[in-house]
């Protein structure tokens, strides 16, 4: 597993894979700054104790997902070699109360740390704190809390990042099927999860400043689809969107359950990648089968094996004693060296407290096309 988004990947890049952002060095093979009992060198905080006996529970929005399930797999398998736990708790509906209930239940088992992905900030506040007050360390990956809520969040990227690379992907397809995003009036809709997500929300709110500034010809035809990271609901609020708008140009669905949905939709209704342009964010191989009918050209993702699992690491690290602040080097065994940067590089005007508060950036973030698609097995 832990090879599985870097199998290949230089042959893929090579063909022609788009790496947006920074380099690889979370992707790195080798056990940069790792020490043999489990721990990690830093530089410039303080070190502490080993993560090796450490239990991280590990939360993500929703189960059953396959974005989710593979960080999962992921985290299970660079914990087994780094020598802590990881108890993956979640529910199968995205709903605040349900992570309230297991984030209390992460408390009352023990745990030593919480990695969660949130479903709404505000929502899980009180109980994060809650559980910060009882001793066990908050982390953060893929969706944040409010900052003053968790220790290090580790980011897929700045929203400015996937914002202009959820705008690129929509270019590309329009271009792949004759269309002139430059010139053409393009009328386009967002569906994604919901508007409390931290995450999809920024993205969005940060690509419609993209296309204020550079696309005046791009028509937003409605206001956001939602549904709510539930499978059914994703193909019947697709089915909705095209019914509404039948020669709509472009959905764009920077959500992992959303994306295949719309493209069930699409092929429902009888739309391909030749009538209408369709991409966002999940992962490569829930895509697979739409791209091979043709229905979809592109769309993108990180590793989100190597993001959840760079979560539990730090999480660990930090309940292990260890401490750091903003330009600190964590060292994270078979993964590479990361950087703490401040709260701000992904939510602008946020303060950063002086010692375990800020940001951990995934480097790496990737296209998926019909070229590439099965190079990747989650």
């Amino acid at each position: 597993m832990k090879e599985m988004t870097r199998r290949n990947f230089l042959k893929v890049a090579g063909a022609g894979a788009t790496v947006a952002g920074l380099g690889l060095v979370g992707c790195s093979g080798g056990d940069s700054g790792s020490t043999d009992d489990g721990g990690s060198a830093d530089d410039g905080g303080s070190e502490g104790g080993s993560v090796e006996g450490l239990t991280v529970a590990f939360i993500p929005k929703v189960t059953g997902n396959a974005f989710f399930e593979s960080a999962n797999t992921g985290a299970q398998s660079y914990a087994e070699g780094w020598g802590f736990t990881v108890d993956y708790q979640g529910s199968s509906t995205a709903s605040v109360a349900d992570q309230v209930s297991v984030i209390n239940q992460a408390v009352a088992n023990g745990a030593d740390a919480i990695c969660i992905s949130t479903v709404d900030a505000n929502g899980v506040s009180e109980a994060l704190q809650s559980a910060t007050d009882a001793g066990v360390v908050v982390t953060t990956w893929d969706s944040d809390a409010n900052p003053s809520d968790r220790t290090l969040m580790v980011s897929q990227g700045t929203p400015e990042v996937l914002a202009q690379m959820l705008i690129d992907m929509s270019i590309d397809g329009l271009k792949q099927r004759g269309v002139d995003p430059e010139n053409d009036e393009i009328t386009y809709v967002w569906h994604y999860s919901q508007a409390t997500v931290t995450d999809q929300n920024s993205w969005q709110v940060a690509a419609e400043a993209i296309i204020d500034e550079k696309y005046p010809n791009w028509n937003n035809v409605h206001e956001n689809y939602y549904s709510n990271q539930d499978a059914e609901q994703a193909i019947t609020v697709g089915e909705a969107i095209l019914d509404a708008y039948p020669d709509i140009d472009l959905i764009i669905c920077n959500d992992s359950t959303a994306l295949p949905g719309q493209c069930q939709a699409a092929e429902n209704r009888g739309y391909t990648q030749d009538t209408i342009t369709i991409t966002g964010f999940a992962s490569p191989q829930s895509i697979r089968d739409y791209c091979a009918n043709g229905t979809i050209y592109n769309w993108g993702l990180w590793d989100c094996a190597v993001q959840g699992a760079m979560g539990c690491y730090v999480a660990a690290y930090l309940a292990a004693g260890n401490t750091v602040k903003v330009g600190d080097t964590i060292s994270i065994p078979e993964i590479g060296d990361v950087t703490v940067e401040e709260n701000a590089s992904i939510a602008e005007g946020v303060e950063t407290a002086d010692e375990n508060n800020g940001v951990v950036i995934l480097p790496e973030r990737l296209v998926f096309t019909s070229e590439n698609m099965d190079d990747y097995d989650f």
